[in-house]
């Protein structure tokens, strides 16, 4: 189910796949957009380190952007402003 939450965070806004930490800085997956846009990141960061080698530097050509991009993802689509959190309503 779209918008549903996964665990203890509860149930997101729909067109929202992140949540806010509880404890600390960040966002989590709670729908199954947001799994999804997380494994394929870690797919991809994987096969880049995988595959670079340390006298290559188009790693990081690779790397910055995939980085950027994924972090912009995760503003856009966090139901919620990101910030530190130290439990509360997250």
């Amino acid at each position: 189910m779209i918008g549903a939450g996964w665990g203890r965070g509860g149930p997101v806004r729909p067109g929202y796949w992140f949540r806010p930490k509880r404890f600390g800085f960040g966002a989590v997956p709670v729908t199954w957009q947001g799994w999804a846009a997380t494994f394929a990141f870690g797919a991809l960061l994987g096969l880049i380190v995988n595959f670079a080698t340390h006298r290559d530097r188009i790693w990081f050509v690779l790397l910055v952007p995939l980085i950027g991009g994924f972090l912009w993802l995760i503003a856009t689509k966090t139901d919620g402003d990101l910030g530190f959190r130290w439990g509360g309503d997250a």
